[in-house]
């Protein structure tokens, strides 16, 4: 999977501020197993979900794609953050497991407006290392490709609408600022089926497990459109009174979005659309879609 600039499946993005994690050993799959959010071990080989890393309190270290290559062998795509600041930390939670983390700096991520070549729902396509990964289906469809022979250069309008993307399809992008401070709940990540509530334990296991069963999941994403930028930590404010903050944002040439996290259960007729402010300005929520549904 060489790819130009532009292919039969569209033109193709570079993604620089994604980076390939990888797990390599014996001990691969039940060291993820007891670190991350998801199932791992409900994985076949070649296939993929969305997990997270959390601290004991259940609050989301990092968001990203794990792959199962191979019985011995994960990828995990990370979007946003120091890749080898977390590699590191994973390291420390090793003791005694045989697993080899480390950052495989030849592999590139790029992004395609499009469905998926070959990909289909949580089976990634495999060409000899040269893997593609299908988000989602229809209107909103896009695709990642990940290998160590991308030559497409990067284009910050693109890479713009790319992280405008996620956010409208409910992906948070962490920024430092906003990392150990929400639950998988309030980032409303079971849209994802990012983490699993049966599965065995794992670092905040019991308070994503409690908050789900109890029902007691008070706050999730909304989706917030504004004529101009918004900034991460701004409080979303309705008829004076703060309603939720903002934790995630993108902006191209043309418009401004942004993720905050709100409460599930407010009175629409108390706050319309119109109402909503952030750092004085009016913002529209907006449904979020469902381009990253597998």
């Amino acid at each position: 999977m060489s790819d130009k600039s532009s292919s039969a499946a569209g033109p193709l993005i570079a993604l620089p501020g994604h980076a390939v994690i990888t797990f390599q050993g014996r001990d691969a799959i039940a060291f993820s197993q007891a670190q991350f959010m998801n199932d791992v071990a409900a994985l076949a080989d070649g296939q993929w979900h969305w997990s997270g890393w959390l601290t004991p309190k259940g609050r989301v270290i990092a968001l990203f794609a794990l792959l199962r290559r191979d019985p011995e062998t994960l990828w995990l795509v990370l979007p946003d953050g120091d890749a080898e600041a977390i590699a590191q930390r994973l390291r420390g939670y090793l003791f005694r497991s045989k697993v080899t983390i480390g950052i495989d700096d030849e592999l590139k991520v790029g992004g395609r407006f499009a469905e998926a070549s070959q990909a289909r729902g949580n089976a990634f396509a495999d060409d000899g290392g040269n893997v593609e990964l299908g988000l989602g289906t229809g209107a909103h469809a896009r695709s990642l490709v990940i290998s160590s022979d991308l030559d497409v250069l990067p284009d910050d309008d693109a890479i713009a609408r790319w992280r405008m993307a996620d956010l409208q399809d409910g992906l948070p992008r962490l920024v430092d600022t906003e990392r150990e401070q929400w639950t998988p709940q309030q980032l409303s990540l079971e849209r994802l089926q990012a983490f699993s509530v049966k599965k065995g334990c794992y670092p905040g296991q019991e308070i994503v497990a409690r908050t789900h069963f109890l029902g007691k999941a008070k706050r999730g994403l909304a989706l917030l459109e504004s004529g101009s930028p918004i900034a991460v930590g701004s409080d979303v404010m309705s008829d004076g009174k703060s309603l939720g903050r903002v934790m995630s944002t993108a902006s191209t040439s043309d418009a401004h979005v942004a993720l905050a996290v709100v409460p599930l259960e407010r009175a629409q007729a108390d706050v319309a659309p119109s109402q909503l402010m952030v750092d004085g300005a009016n913002v529209v929520e907006a449904p979020l879609r469902d381009g990253l549904a597998r």
